[in-house]
């Protein structure tokens, strides 16, 4: 059975549950429930084949159900009666723990016509997908010394632990393609005011190991952040208060990226306008030993915007984060703790793909970058490894067309399903 099928029948299994008097089902009647769901006959239901070296004898079709019930199980959605032999149900709502996608496990979360999101880790959620991808953009987890609630990898692999997940999906890009990381400088060497060299780390092996070349490294300038680090900025005075993030861009052919800065100009400033109006600068003048020459006539000519500054200044404060923590709240999930605004992954999508590309984020959270590649009219494809952040951020979507959520998700939360 090929990925998408096997995604399929996950979620008209757990369709059969949810819409079942009570939730609650015995397996015949699941079987039965699920042929004139998926138009399978009886006799193909039935068939026996022979199985394993001793060569018993089973209906396949029935051990697909089997399974899709034992991955529903471990991703919380389904339970066995304890009493019942052969009797299932869907579990009470997710509660505030967090439950994460184990290997192997592979659901559509939800979905419009142009992406779909995928409870599953990162490259679980990429197979049997068969096209090329134009931008995976991602937040990683950051390599932080206290984890947050979503989990941080150990500060001392961090780099070979990320270039290891990469590397598949790195592999998967088009002639062209581009991978954005958005990390953060404010990583310690524990017990001491000195900042850790894991980007630059990171670069390094990305360029020698997955053959990626770097583009640019962009300062994301928040003057919106709050005051920190706070024991070595506002304890001891050593450092320097935090104020940007990096966006590190590579690819893996500078000479075919489709980055082009005329899809993300900015307005002209009112003096250019009036400088363009007025046919240019009307003195000649030369500075930095001839390296720049003003000459009458430049900045006279009219265009449709200026090219931006190789860094971006945003705050993080977004209507779309406070909508999801709205969304979260109303199900009785925790919200995701480190949301960027969409504006960031909308910058970036315009900048370096088309109408049609297909972005990829293999570390979605609150499926941000999805939200911005769907308004942009971009493919998209997410994948989340925990169950609560992907319902809550589904919400987000239901305006959008094709908007369908699988009822196996519906179900987290506390809300009815």
């Amino acid at each position: 059975m090929n990925a998408s099928a096997q995604l399929d029948l996950f979620a008209q299994v757990a369709s059969a549950y949810a819409e079942a008097k009570q939730t609650t089902l015995s397996n015949d009647a699941l079987y039965e429930s699920l042929m004139g769901r998926m138009g399978v006959s009886r006799d193909v239901a039935e068939k026996r084949e022979s199985v394993g070296r001793a060569g018993q004898r089973h209906s396949l079709w029935k051990r697909k159900i089997r399974f899709a019930q034992q991955t529903l199980k471990h991703l919380g959605i389904l339970e066995r009666d304890a009493q019942k032999r052969g009797i299932w149900s869907l579990t009470e709502a997710a509660g505030k723990r967090l439950h994460r996608a184990g290997k192997g496990v592979r659901l559509v979360a939800f979905s419009t016509d142009l992406g779909v999101a995928m409870f599953a880790s990162n490259n679980d959620a990429l197979a049997g997908l068969d096209e090329p991808i134009s931008l995976i953009l991602t937040s990683p987890p950051f390599p932080l010394n206290k984890p947050r609630a979503y989990g941080n990898p150990d500060p001392k692999i961090f780099v070979e632990w990320l270039v290891r997940t990469l590397e598949p999906m790195v592999k998967r890009l088009a002639p062209g393609g581009v991978l954005v990381l958005q990390t953060s400088p404010d990583v310690f060497v524990q017990g001491s005011p000195a900042r850790s060299l894991y980007q630059e780390r990171l670069l390094i092996a990305l360029n020698d190991e997955l053959g990626l070349a770097r583009l640019l490294s962009m300062p994301w300038v928040n003057p919106s952040k709050p005051p920190a680090p706070t024991h070595w900025a506002l304890k001891k005075r050593v450092q320097l208060v935090s104020g940007h993030e990096y966006v590190h861009i590579l690819t893996n052919d500078p000479l075919k990226c489709k980055a082009d800065n005329r899809r993300v100009l900015e307005a002209h400033s009112e003096r250019h306008k009036a400088l363009m109006a007025a046919g240019g600068e009307q003195r000649e003048a030369s500075y930095g030993d001839g390296a720049y020459t003003l000459r009458p006539g430049s900045f006279g000519r009219e265009t449709s915007g200026r090219i931006p500054r190789n860094y971006v200044e945003m705050g993080h404060r977004c209507a779309d984060t406070l909508a999801m923590r709205k969304h979260a709240a109303s199900l009785g999930l925790p919200p995701h703790g480190a949301m960027f605004p969409t504006k960031l992954p909308s910058f970036l999508i315009q900048y370096l793909t088309e109408p049609g590309d297909l972005v990829f984020d293999p570390f979605a959270g609150s499926c941000k970058t999805g939200l911005a590649a769907e308004r942009l009219g971009r493919r998209w494809l997410m994948a989340e490894v925990v169950l609560e952040y992907t319902r809550t951020a589904a919400e987000a979507f239901r305006s959008f067309d094709g908007f369908w959520m699988s009822p196996a998700l519906a179900c987290v939360g506390e809300t009815p399903c």
